[in-house]
Order: C-alpha cells, then structure tokens, then sequence
C-alpha cells in the first residue's frame, strides 16, 4: 500500500507541476465562465465550480506534503552522507534536523562565531568565505 501510495502521489505532484495542467485547468475554469450565462448564474452554477476546486485542493495537499517530505528525507539521507564521506566534516552534524528551531539556530550561530562572521554579516557569502579560510 505504502509504495502505491508514493508512485501515485509522486506522478500526480508530478503531472500537477506541468504547464499541460495549467492549461487544462484553465480550459476548465473558461468553460465554467462561459456557460454561466447558459445556467442564469445559478447558485448550483457556482456550486460545481467550488466543490471540485475544493475537493481538488484538499486532495492535492497531502499529495503534494507527501512528495516534499520524501524529498526532503532523500536530500537530507544526501547530506548526511556527504558528511560522513568528507574526512574533515563533523559528524555530529548527522541528524540535527530532528533538533528543535531554537537548537539549530544555536547550532548555526556557534558556526559563524566560530569562523568570525560578524554578527551583522548575515550574508550567505561572507559564511562561505570564513568557511573556506579555515581550510
């Protein structure tokens, strides 16, 4: 059931993210418009039009959670194995993800202490030049 789920989540999230969607959701939302004069505007008119996009939302957010959370997984297995494949990283770095907020921001404000980043110089740049200068 797992796998199902993943294959069919993965290739709506995908499909949701072509331009082929787009335009076929704006082909449904023009027709819609169009025949509202046909239907007298109807309150059953407007009813169609805002069940399925609502049903189509609800659905389309766990889909969409779902493929963001097994990529962030894969992108952080990808990290973590960088860090122990580099022999100068440190590999108490593994697993931080699962810190809290406050722990993390600690982590990552001891880090730019640490190479000399001014408190000022929030820049990503200026992280990355103290970084390289202690090697």
């Amino acid at each position: 059931m797992d796998r199902l789920f993943t294959l069919v989540a993965s290739r709506t999230a995908f499909a949701a993210g072509q331009p082929a969607a787009f335009i076929i959701a704006l082909a449904v939302i023009t027709a819609w418009a169009v025949t509202g004069p046909l239907f007298g505007w109807s309150d059953t008119w407007q009813l169609v039009v805002n069940t399925g996009t609502t049903i189509a939302t609800f659905l389309m957010v766990f889909l969409i959670q779902n493929s963001q959370n097994r990529d962030a997984a894969a992108m952080q297995a990808k990290l973590d194995e960088l860090i122990r494949a580099i022999k100068d990283a440190r590999n108490e770095f593994v697993g931080i993800e699962h810190l809290t907020d406050h722990e993390i921001e600690a982590i990552r404000a001891a880090l730019e202490q640490s190479v000399g980043a001014d408190q000022v110089e929030h820049l990503p740049q200026t992280s990355i030049r103290h970084l390289l200068r202690r090697h």
